[in-house]
């Protein structure tokens, strides 16, 4: 499951250059980001998505280039796709480019989409590093050397030690073409956070940590699953270098909710129903193989159609994430990710993550979606945007969401959790900003799916100001009680921002 899910989903530690280069990233404001997707321009005419993204307040865009997309044939470069994008970005966008080892000629596995495999020859993949890097320099921020390797077969098809090998060839490259970039090491997925401390996956990712420890500068965690264990993904990331006795920054590349396997009776419940499709490995995922499956009846598809056929007797937890559900399911799931978005920022920037994005802002391509593949099951309903007569333009309550989030963080410095004594279901934060008053965000922690049903519940703090304004995630205007040095106000699982002025500290 994990693994169909992460689809869509300088030197030493003790340099004085990788020193001066985490200082900086340490000490830059929280950065809210977006993931274009994993296919630009792969799989259609690479289009215009970069004023739609800084329209939600994203300044922090990833996006992935392939190998063969930018190098089809040896020593033939073709920058379509690379200076497409680049002619969208403004002075102060910052950009994390994800480069996938995957090439017809070049590589191990030939493919020129997944997975991507060990290069036949270093040199020539360090020469198309070194020019895609040199064309892009100034503009690019991070680097990264493909992602999610430890989902061996299908997002690396290699070793732990082939990586490692790729992904010195790759920092050097980097370094050599732009001294002021940084590599980020291939993300620490869902596959290895949720797994056990022995895991194969685990494994594979100390060797990443301990044998290229001197190959990155940035650790990338993806936080998904339960949202309240986000710090502890976050400290997973960190015990892994303090396991090899240093420490690096580390960001967030990628984050989104609800995802299905949150919920155990709707996972259980398709588990059940497309268990020989899950069991089956992955296999070659070319472009070629890719628009020759979807005109053809698969086992997939027909797995998936039998489970829509049985869709209104599943359960509702998994009802909400298949196309033409209920509409109250679908405004509820909408709800659920409004509020694991706010949830998810919180607790990573509390736990000193200054860098998030998130999966995704729009469909890969345009058109209508395939409900029958497994993918949309998965990931299909994350996109904050959505196309409309070909422009990415529709707008999602999840957008909404990230806007009015982004505006909060765009002036923030730093987060903190606040212990509330005796309410250890209250999640409490303040957010330092710059030229700004503090802002609070609250909610109470319940059940994802039900918790909305349940009444508020009263919460007190204490409070300086002579008043307080509350706005809640969906952009709702709240009632507090100030009063002696304290504020009293209804809490539930709909986070709230809490200031002297919210519509101030939202920039609204």
């Amino acid at each position: 499951m994990a693994t169909y899910f992460s689809l869509l989903m300088e030197a030493s530690a003790g340099s004085s250059t990788f020193l001066e280069r985490s200082v900086e990233l340490s000490t830059n404001n929280i950065q809210l980001g977006i993931v274009r997707g994993i296919s630009y321009g792969l799989f259609g005419k690479p289009d215009v998505f970069m004023p739609q993204a800084r329209a939600l307040g994203a300044r922090l865009l990833r996006l992935y280039f392939f190998w063969g997309q930018v190098e089809p044939l040896p020593g033939t470069y073709d920058w379509t796709v690379v200076d497409r994008f680049l002619e969208q970005l403004e002075p102060d966008d910052e950009v994390w480019v994800t480069v996938c080892s995957s090439s017809r000629w070049a590589t191990r596995e030939a493919t020129d989409f997944l997975p991507p495999s060990p290069a036949r020859d270093p040199a020539a993949y360090r020469e198309f590093v070194r020019r895609l890097v040199r064309r892009c320099a100034g503009r690019v921020r991070y680097w990264q050397c493909d992602n999610e390797p430890s989902n061996i077969g299908l997002l690396w098809a290699g070793t732990a030690p082939e990586y490692v090998a790729q992904l010195g060839a790759f920092h050097a490259a980097v370094h050599e073409s732009d001294g002021g970039a940084l590599v980020v090491l291939g993300g620490c997925g869902y596959d290895v956070l949720s797994s056990e401390a022995n895991s194969p996956q685990r494994q594979f990712f100390r060797h990443l940590v301990d044998a290229g420890r001197d190959a990155f500068d940035v650790f990338d965690v993806h936080l998904y699953g339960d949202p309240y264990r986000v710090p502890e993904y976050v400290e997973t990331a960190r015990a892994l270098m303090h396991g090899c006795g240093y420490e690096k920054p580390v960001v967030a590349g990628e984050y989104a909710g609800p995802a299905l396997f949150e919920f155990p009776e709707a996972e259980r419940a398709m588990q059940g129903a497309l268990a020989d499709i899950f069991a089956a490995p992955p296999g070659s995922r070319s472009t070629d193989a890719l628009k020759e499956q979807a005109r053809q009846e698969t086992p997939e598809r027909r797995a998936m159609r039998a489970l829509y056929a049985r869709m209104p007797e599943l359960p509702p937890r998994l009802q909400m994430f298949m196309a033409g559900c209920p509409p109250e399911l679908e405004t509820r799931r909408h709800r659920i990710a409004c509020r694991q978005l706010i949830m998810r920022n919180m607790l990573a920037a509390a736990a000193g993550v200054r860098r998030t994005l998130y999966w995704n802002l729009a469909p890969e391509v345009p058109g209508p979606v395939d409900p029958y593949a497994i993918m949309h099951l998965l990931i299909g309903k994350l996109p904050l945007l959505d196309y409309c007569d070909g422009r990415i333009e529709r707008r999602y309550p999840e957008a909404d969401a990230f806007e009015r989030l982004g505006c909060l963080l765009m002036r923030a410095v730093r987060v903190d959790r606040l212990e509330l004594s005796g309410c250890p279901a209250i999640y409490a934060f303040r957010v330092e900003c710059v030229d700004a008053a503090p802002v609070l965000v609250v909610w109470e922690r319940r059940d994802a799916f039900d918790g909305e049903c349940a009444a508020p519940v009263a919460v007190t703090m204490p409070w300086s100001a002579s008043g307080a304004h509350v706005v809640d995630v969906f952009g709702e205007t709240h009632i507090a009680d100030v009063h002696d040095g304290a504020v009293r106000l209804p809490v539930t699982d709909t986070p709230l921002f809490m200031s002297e002025d919210v519509a101030d500290a939202l920039d609204t």
